[in-house]
């Protein structure tokens, strides 16, 4: 079962959410989903704009509610339904938030006062920052308060005040998709299926908020490439829950005197979401499709990641084999095309024909490499003959990828070892 934003929207689903392969029901979207990027917004002028920055009344929007508030409704109807199905389900819940418009109930803002927003700790462009490596953030510069800025192309920047307003309704984006996770994760266990419930939580990317004085989150960085990744395992990453005890009890993020959640564990390890597919099919105790091959276009089903099934065993002696390996056998890739080695208008999100350059990153516990290559987008192939730029950044010296150290000589021996 589907659920909001799951699959991307158009081509990369064929128009169809991937139903009805990946579905034994229609995937629902929400009906107020259709004005998230219409004139709902009231600027200072009293008029609606199409505003990067859009706290709502909720009660004079369209409709009278927000996608993610719908979604969460459906899918607590449909757990509903489940309470009496003695099938096992799949259910997909894809909120929108904290995507762009930060369009959101207004009260959340209050839980960040402007006043004590902070502004990115590097928001300038590093000098080391190869032209091709940087993002000109242009959906963000399509909206109608940030055009009014009237800011320079590519670079900016955003006046510092602007800069607050947008950390600011991003935590506020944030705290208000919490809050539909804690009544969806409330419910289930309300249900009495949180015992007998898997639950996975991640996101598709992350996003820049000044970092490197880029906003959005087409990069390769870290700030835009790292997601959180979190699992509930019944009996494994908590104990079953005592006779009157709640895992998942709502916290109200206005209640100043809520108690806070007791953290789990978490693992150092770097993991892909690739990983997901077999760490869920193994969770659920499901064959686990053996490894694609290359090339796989003949196999019929096959996995690509590795199982994190490691991080689920409890036992002194399991947890000691299975946490405590070579870190640095760990590396997440991740790649990000453009148009041109210089920032253009659709750098940020290129046509398949026009991507000339193609950045391929690779991530370790010690440094993120990035290499930017020519790119065929008729042959779909890199030819890493022809280098453009690179970058290199180590992790202990510079955790937030400010000095770039791909044409220091120090760094001669690991580029070679690195490029292919």
């Amino acid at each position: 079962m589907s659920v909001g934003k799951v699959f991307h929207p158009g081509i990369s689903s064929n128009h169809s959410d991937d139903s009805p392969y990946s579905w034994s029901v229609p995937p629902y979207h929400p009906s107020s989903e259709k004005y998230e990027n219409t004139k709902t917004c009231k600027g200072p002028d009293g008029e609606l704009h199409a505003n990067l920055l859009c706290p709502v009344d909720v009660a004079d929007v369209p409709e009278g509610t927000l996608p993610d508030k719908q979604s969460t409704e459906q899918a607590i109807r449909l757990l509903e339904k489940m309470k009496t199905s003695s099938s096992p389900f799949f259910l997909a819940v894809g909120y929108h938030k904290p995507h762009i418009p930060f369009r959101y109930p207004k009260e959340f803002q209050r839980l960040y006062p402007l006043e004590n927003i902070t502004l990115a700790p590097d928001p300038q462009v590093p000098a080391g920052l190869p032209p091709v490596a940087y993002n000109p953030w242009m959906d963000i510069r399509q909206r109608e308060d940030v055009q009014a800025l009237n800011l320079s192309v590519p670079y900016g920047p955003i006046p510092v005040d602007f800069q607050r307003k947008i950390r600011q309704s991003y935590f506020a984006c944030v705290s208000y998709l919490d809050s539909q996770v804690g009544q969806l994760l409330s419910a289930l266990e309300a249900l009495q299926l949180a015992n007998s419930t898997i639950i996975a939580f991640t996101s598709d990317h992350g996003w820049a908020l000044g970092e490197h004085g880029e906003w959005a989150k087409y990069s390769n960085f870290d700030v835009t490439t790292r997601v959180p990744l979190m699992f509930y395992v019944p009996g494994r990453t908590a104990p079953l829950p005592k006779t009157g005890e709640k895992l998942f009890p709502y916290i109200d993020p206005f209640d100043s005197v809520s108690a806070l959640m007791e953290p789990g564990r978490q693992a150092e390890d770097l993991v892909e979401l690739v990983s997901l597919f077999p760490t869920l099919t193994g969770l659920a105790g499901l064959h686990v499709p053996p490894r694609c091959p290359v090339p796989s276009f003949h196999v019929q089903l096959c996995r690509e990641g590795q199982s994190l099934l490691k991080h689920f065993r409890f036992h002194d002696s399991e947890e000691d084999l299975a946490l405590h390996g070579n870190p640095r056998e760990s590396i997440a890739y991740s790649q990000y095309p453009r148009p041109a080695d210089s920032p253009q208008w659709d750098s940020d999100k290129p046509s398949l024909e026009d991507i000339k350059v193609m950045g391929y990153s690779i991530r370790t516990i010690d440094y993120r490499y990035t290499v930017w290559v020519g790119f065929s987008p008729h042959e779909f192939l890199a030819n890493f003959s022809d280098v453009h730029a690179g970058e290199l950044y180590f992790v202990d010296s510079d955790p937030l990828q400010d000095h770039n150290m791909y044409n220091d000589t120090q760094g001669g021996d690991l580029l070679r070892l690195l490029t292919p």
